[in-house]
């Protein structure tokens, strides 16, 4: 009788954590998101035509060349492929009015992804949302430039038929809000019927920035990516109810003040940014309502009714607090022994 054949040893394979890997990776996640806002990038081109072609190639472009430039210069690996800078220029160029020059979606793009990401250390590292620094640096730099919106010649735009613009062959600003602010600070005075514009805000809105064109195509792209747990619920759930409930309580339009300006965009595919976003659940609820508290309190109180950009910002600011606040208990750790 032959002896049995040992069986062999099993080697154990040492390497660093995770252990766990799914199977999407960084790349997977980016391009959801581009798929997510692909049908509002697609309606504002076909709605405002070439001035929104430009747009989103000045502030891709530059994203993705800056990206490349950096790498290239400092001896480091291309990390085009993950497709985050692709991300940061079409949300830059989709917080941007259609009719920004392409100089400023360049120089926007630049800052983006050389001030706000790269700088940092790249992705991963950078402490503010890159497509929320290179509007803001855009909006500080260039406030008359953005705000000056003009009748686009072929008619895309027009003028709100309401008393605040009648006869004015130009309005300066975000201009519903501007209007419904204006509207606000005159006791009702316009009579401006805010529940007029729910069909426009949701289907065709050819005034504000270029992603505001559909509010319908952002919450589909936002639910889908909640579908599929690209994003986690919890902060656009914290965001637009903060900013409904703030604004029926000021004495506003909910519906109109969740629809208009930035706040789906942000709430959507701003605020929920991986890096720029607390790490625990109940942490990213409370950053989400408090970028709503920020954005309803500037959009009421503040000089400026789009707040977005910087409701966003200062809560990424706040972001490294709130996880040390909301810090995990230790696996096995008590707090006091018998």
């Amino acid at each position: 009788m032959s002896p049995k054949t040992p069986a062999p040893a099993v080697r154990p394979h040492v390497a660093p954590s995770p252990h766990i890997a799914a199977k999407e990776n960084v790349t997977h996640i980016m391009l959801w998101v581009v798929a997510a806002l692909a049908p509002t990038a697609i309606w504002g081109v076909w709605n405002m035509g070439l001035v929104a072609v430009v747009l989103l190639v000045s502030c891709i472009g530059s994203s993705m060349a800056t990206e490349w430039v950096w790498n290239r210069l400092a001896g480091r690996p291309q990390s085009l492929i993950d497709g985050s800078a692709l991300v940061t220029g079409l949300l830059l160029a989709l917080a941007l009015p259609p009719r920004t020059p392409w100089w400023m979606g360049v120089a926007g793009g630049i800052v983006a992804i050389g001030l706000a990401k790269m700088l940092f250390g790249g992705l991963g590292w950078n402490l503010f949302n890159p497509a929320l620094v290179g509007r803001a640096f855009l909006s500080v730099s260039w406030m008359g430039v953005l705000a000056d919106v003009r009748p686009f010649p072929g008619g895309w735009y027009e003028a709100l038929d309401v008393p605040a613009v009648a006869g004015h062959d130009a309005i300066t600003g975000a201009t519903r809000l501007a209007i419904a602010s204006a509207d606000r600070a005159a006791g009702g005075a316009y009579g401006v019927d805010l529940a007029d514009h729910y069909a426009p805000l949701l289907l065709r809105n050819l005034e504000g920035s270029l992603g505001e064109v559909s509010g319908l195509l952002l919450i589909a792209g936002g639910v889908l990516l909640i579908a599929k747990r690209i994003i986690d619920w919890r902060i656009p759930a914290g965001y637009i109810g903060t900013v409904a409930l703030l604004s029926w309580a000021f004495g506003s339009d909910p519906i109109f003040n969740v629809l208009a300006g930035g706040v789906l965009l942000g709430a959507f595919f701003m605020a929920t940014d991986y890096v720029t976003s607390p790490m625990t659940p109940t942490g990213r609820l409370i950053f989400g309502c408090g970028c709503g508290l920020f954005n309803v309190v500037a959009r009421f109180f503040g000089p400026m009714p789009e707040a977005t950009t910087f409701a966003i910002l200062f809560m990424n600011g706040l972001v490294p607090l709130i996880d040390r606040g909301l810090r995990p208990r230790t696996y096995g750790w008590v707090s006091r022994r018998g």
